[in-house]
C-alpha cells in the first residue's frame, strides 16, 4: 500500500475490515475507526503451518507447490517445485527451519526452449516444467527437469537467486519420460542421474508391469550423458526417484502406485488406490542389487489423499525429516498439491516416514508435530502486493510466457498495467490441447487463449478472501479485463467495453457464459472474492467500502494439474487496444503470514 496516498490507505483498511468483520449484508457499511491498522501487526497463524508454539500442522506449505526437491547448503534449505506451463518456471523457496518457507526466485526466467509456451501460441498447457532435481556441486547450482514434450535439460547458476543459464538439453524425449535426480559420488569421482524412462526403452525381456527407472552416468560437470543407462527398477507408476548415500549404503526413494481398483489408471482419482513411497537399498553399488521396502502410505489424517514424492533432509541435531506432496485421489484437492513435513525414524536401516499408526511397519503422515528447528519467525510465501517495485514479486506467474511489451510496472509507478492483446484464434495450434493431463471444460473459451493473465496460488482449503483495486479508465472498445480465479476451470468478474465505449460489469462462467451487470461510469473498481472450502463468490465495489455480490456461488476446481489461482486478466476481442491498471492486491487466508512492519 502506498502510504503517501492516504485516501487509498483508508480504503484498503476498510476493505480488509470487511473481511475481518465478515460482512453479511451486501450493502453493509464499514466504520474505518473500528479497524486496526494493517501495519506493525504480529505474525499470523492458522489451520496449517507454524503454530507459534513450537509445533506445526501439515500441510506446512498448503498451496500448489508440487513435486518438491530440497537441497541444504549451510544452515538454509532450498526447495524447487514444478509449475507446468506457468512462466517464470520452477519456483524456488528457502527456509531455515523446514517449516516456514519464502519465495526467492525461479530457475527458468521463461520457458524459452519451445514456441508453444509463448504468448502467441499458448499451446503448452500441463507441459513445460515438471518435477525436477536441485543440486549444489563445487560452488554451482544445478536444476534438472524433463519437459515431457522435449526431454531432459539442466540450467545452472552461481547464485540460487540467479541469473540461471540457458537450458542445456541432455537427452531427447524419445528416451525419457520424467523426474530426473542426480548424485555426485565423491569417493569414485563419478556423477549419475536416475530417470523414469517408463516404457520408452522397454524390451520384451522385462515382464514387470510399470515404469522402468534407469541410471545414467554423467560428466563431472553435470551437463552431459556418458552412457546408455542401466535399468535398476521397474514398478507400477514408479517415478520421482531421489538418490542418497548414507553411511556407505545406497538409497533410492521412489513413488509407486498400488492398485486397489484396476478399473482406473494410476493417478486417476480413486480412494481405493494409493501412491506410496518406497525405498531401494543396496550396500554394494548404485546399480544394486537392491532390497525394496514401502516406507510411507496415505494413512488416516488426510482422508484418501496419497502421500509420496519428496526429499530427505537432516536437521542440525542429526534428526532426519522428509518433505512430500499430497496428491489428487480425494474429493477436495482444489488448492493443488501441497507439501507436508514428516519425521523419519530409522528402523533396521530403513527410513520409516511419519508415524506407523497401524503397526504394519509402514509410516503414515502426521497431522501435527514438534518443529525440527526452533528459533525462527513465522513467515510464508509472499501474497499481498502494492506493485511499488520495478519487478514483479516472486509469487506471481504468467499463464505461458507473457507478451512483455504489454505489461508494465513503470509506465504508472505503483501500479501494474496490463495492456490488452487481441485474443488468439480458436483453431489447432493455439490454446489447450485436450489430453490426459487436461480437462475439457470450457477449453475452447477465449480465456485460455488470452495472453498476459497473471496469477498466484491460493493457500489452504478452508477460507480465503482476496481484494484488488482497479483503474478502468484506460479500457477501450471490445476489451475485457478484471479478476480471475482459475485452475481446472475459470471464473471471471470484470469489465467489458462495448463497441460504443460503454463499460459494463460482467461475470463469466467456466463455459464462457456471460452475465451482464450494471454500467460503470467511474474510474475505480474494487473486486473481492471469497471462498469457503471449494465454494466461492465475487463482489464488487465502486468506493472500496460498500460491496455487492455479483454472479453465482461457484465451485473452484483442480485441473490441468493446477490448483486454484487468484489473478488478473485483460484481452481484446478485436484488436490490440486498451489497458487496465491494478493498484494493489491483498489476500487473507487461514494460514501463516509474516509480521507486517
Amino acid at each position: 500500500m502506498k502510504i503517501s496516498n492516504l485516501i487509498d490507505f483508508k480504503t484498503l483498511v476498510a476493505v480488509l475490515a470487511c473481511t475481518v468483520l465478515a460482512c453479511k449484508s451486501k450493502t453493509e457499511q464499514i466504520d474505518v475507526a473500528e479497524v486496526k491498522s494493517t501495519v506493525n501487526q504480529p505474525p499470523k497463524t492458522g489451520s496449517f503451518g507454524d503454530q507459534g508454539d513450537g509445533t506445526y500442522i501439515n500441510p506446512i506449505l498448503n498451496a500448489d507447490y508440487p513435486d518438491s526437491d530440497i537441497e541444504q547448503v549451510g544452515d538454509t534449505y532450498y526447495m524447487i517445485t514444478s509449475k507446468q506451463h506457468m512462466s517464470p518456471g520452477m519456483p524456488i523457496l528457502e527456509s531455515k527451519d523446514m517449516v516456514n518457507w519464502t519465495n526467492v526466485g525461479h530457475a527458468f526466467d521463461s520457458l524459452s526452449w519451445a514456441p508453444e509456451y509463448n504468448w502467441d501460441r499458448m499451446n503448452g498447457y500441463s507441459f513445460g516444467v515438471w518435477a525436477g532435481d536441485l543440486a549444489y556441486h563445487e560452488g554451482k547450482w544445478y536444476c534438472y527437469q524433463i519437459d515431457y514434450q522435449h526431454g531432459l535439460m539442466v540450467t545452472t547458476a552461481k547464485d540460487i537467486k540467479g541469473p540461471w543459464s540457458k537450458p542445456i538439453m541432455m537427452l531427447p524425449k524419445a528416451k525419457v519420460l520424467d523426474d530426473p535426480a542426480v548424485f555426485w559420488d565423491k569417493e569414485t569421482h563419478k556423477a549419475y542421474v536416475i530417470i523414469n524412462t517408463a516404457g520408452k526403452q522397454k524390451d520384451s525381456d522385462n515382464k514387470i508391469e510399470g515404469n522402468e527407472n534407469r541410471i545414467y552416468e554423467m560428466s563431472w560437470d553435470g551437463t552431459k550423458i556418458l552412457d546408455e543407462g542401466k535399468l535398476v527398477y521397474t514398478g507400477m507408476g514408479a517415478e520421482a526417484a531421489k538418490i542418497y548415500k548414507i553411511d556407505g549404503t545406497w538409497y533410492i526413494f521412489l513413488a509407486q502406485w498400488t492398485m486397489g481398483d484396476k478399473s482406473t489408471k494410476p493417478g486417476v482419482k480413486n480412494p481405493k488406490n494409493d501412491r506410496k513411497q518406497i525405498v531401494l537399498r543396496s550396500k554394494e553399488s548404485i546399480y544394486g542389487p537392491y532390497e525394496v521396502k514401502t516406507v510411507l502410505e496415505k494413512g488416516t489424517v488426510f482422508n484418501n489423499r496419497s502421500a509420496s514424492q519428496g526429499a530427505l533432509m537432516q536437521a542440525p541435531d542429526k534428526s532426519w525429516w522428509y518433505m512430500h506432496q499430497l496428491i489428487q485421489n480425494d474429493d477436495i484437492p482444489f488448492q493443488g498439491r501441497p507439501q507436508c513435513l514428516e519425521p523419519v525414524n530409522w528402523v533396521d536401516g530403513w527410513p520409516i516416514i511419519g508415524v506407523d499408526e497401524d503397526n504394519d511397519g509402514i509410516g503414515e503422515p502426521v497431522k501435527q508435530h514438534k518443529k525440527p528447528i526452533d528459533g525462527y519467525p513465522i513467515t510464508a510465501p509472499s501474497s499481498d502486493d502494492d506493485f511499488s517495485s520495478s519487478k514483479l514479486g516472486f509469487q506471481w506467474e504468467w499463464n505461458h510466457n507473457p507478451r512483455n511489451t504489454h505489461w508494465s510496472l513503470t509506465e504508472r509507478p505503483g501500479w501494474l498495467r496490463l495492456k490488452a492483446t487481441k485474443i488468439l484464434p480458436n483453431e489447432k495450434g493455439y490454446g489447450p490441447n485436450i489430453n490426459e493431463w487436461t480437462n475439457n471444460d470450457g477449453s475452447d473459451s477465449d480465456f485460455w487463449r488470452a495472453c498476459n493473465t497473471l496469477s498466484q496460488r491460493i493457500m489452504g482449503i478452508t477460507t480465503g478472501t482476496a481484494v484488488s483495486k482497479f483503474d478502468i479508465s484506460g479500457m477501450q472498445p471490445h476489451q475485457l479485463a478484471g479478476f480471475v480465479r482459475y485452475g481446472g476451470v475459470f471464473n471471471l468478474l470484470g469489465v467489458e467495453v462495448d463497441q460504443n465505449g460503454k463499460k459494463h460489469l460482467f461475470y463469466m462462467s467456466p463455459m464462457a457464459e456471460k452475465t451482464k451487470g450494471p454500467e460503470l461510469t467511474g474510474s475505480n473498481l474494487y473486486i473481492r472474492t471469497t471462498n469457503n472450502s471449494d465454494q466461492a463468490t465475487y463482489e464488487y465495489s465502486l468506493n472500496g467500502k460498500t460491496f455487492t455480490k455479483f454472479g453465482p456461488t461457484f465451485t473452484i476446481a483442480f485441473g490441468k494439474w493446477t490448483g486454484d489461482r487468484l489473478g488478473f486478466f485483460s484481452w481484446n476481442e478485436k484488436e490490440d487496444a486498451g489497458y487496465i491498471d491494478v493498484d494493489w492486491f491483498t489476500y487473507d487466508y487461514d494460514g501463516p503470514k509474516a509480521a507486517k512492519q
